[in-house]
Order: C-alpha cells, then structure tokens, then sequence
C-alpha cells in the first residue's frame, strides 16, 4: 500500500483529500489546520477550523501529527481515512477508520 490509500477528511466531513495530493500542512494563530495540494492553482483545504464549532485550538504541533498518523498508515495493508475529533475528555486527536 501506498499514501494513494490514505485519505484525509475535513473535521465536518465536507471534504476527503487522497494523502498524497497533499503538499505541504500548516497551523494558523487561530488553531485552523490547511493542507495546500499538489497542482499549480495552489488550492487549500481547511481540514479544521476550531473556532466555528466553539472549541479550543489544535495543540501546536497538530499539523505534524497529520503528518505522522499519514506516514505510519501509508504502508497499511488496506485503505484509511484519517480525521480530526474533539471530544471533552482528550481534547483534539486525529483518529483513522478503514475505508
């Protein structure tokens, strides 16, 4: 398997982004995790904007952990979508559902 099998789902569901389309993550002063992907129009993607659901901010390192859940999945013997959840007890985390 490859980062073809790994998808990347928006925190409200609206979007699924294939991992490898993925170019590079990054985490406003506002908490919001944006993914840029491959391709010249420069597209974003909003994978979470903490503010509009009334919740705290992504931890700081919140893009790199995307990037790390993504790489440990890329070799996996099956397809999986990773997203991001708050909950009141564990705060923001990324979790991953096979497809």
């Amino acid at each position: 398997m490859d980062s073809l099998h790994v998808w990347v789902c928006k925190d409200d569901g609206s979007d699924i982004v294939r991992a490898d389309a993925i170019v590079g993550v990054g985490l406003d002063y506002n908490g919001n995790v944006t993914a840029r992907l491959d391709g010249g129009e420069g597209a974003t993607v909003t994978l979470v904007a903490p503010g509009a659901q009334d919740v705290p901010h992504t931890p700081d390192d919140f893009h790199r952990q995307l990037i790390r859940v993504v790489t440990q999945l890329s070799d996996a013997a099956e397809a999986f979508v990773v997203r991001p959840v708050w909950d009141e007890p564990r705060g923001w985390r990324w979790i991953s559902e096979p497809l």
